[in-house]
């Protein structure tokens, strides 16, 4: 389970790359999905939105019998982003956990990077 969401094979964890208005309620979201990123957000695929200030989240989802949101406002600092840009890229259960408590999750990409990197150098 990814912070209470259930994982299943094949699952997808996209983050949309531009900023979203808010005050958008899980139809607005999931017609986002469908229009923009052309998804379908039915599936049970993830989906991350950000906010403008960098400082709240919000996590749509289908989880089988109706659509969730999950949202999440820091009270200090911000969430670690993507760099601004059209589209959406896709994130690994793990750096979902790390993106969602705050912390940086692009560490984690370079550190499994650069210990793959030593690994092959040892053999």
């Amino acid at each position: 389970m990814i912070l209470g969401l259930p994982t299943r094979p094949g699952l997808r964890i996209m983050v949309a790359t531009q900023p979203v208005d808010f005050r958008r309620g899980m139809d607005g979201l999931a017609s986002l999905v469908t229009q923009t990123l052309t998804f379908d957000p039915y599936t049970g695929d993830i989906f991350i939105f950000r906010s403008k200030r960098a400082d709240r989240i919000k996590i749509l989802m289908w989880d089988g019998s109706g659509l969730c949101l999950i949202a999440k406002r820091l009270e200090a600092g911000g969430f670690t982003w993507p760099p601004v840009r059209d589209g959406v890229i896709s994130l690994s259960a793990t750096e979902l956990r790390l993106l969602f408590t705050g912390l940086d999750w692009t560490e984690l990409a370079r550190r499994t990077a650069f210990v793959a990197a030593v690994s092959a150098e040892k053999i």
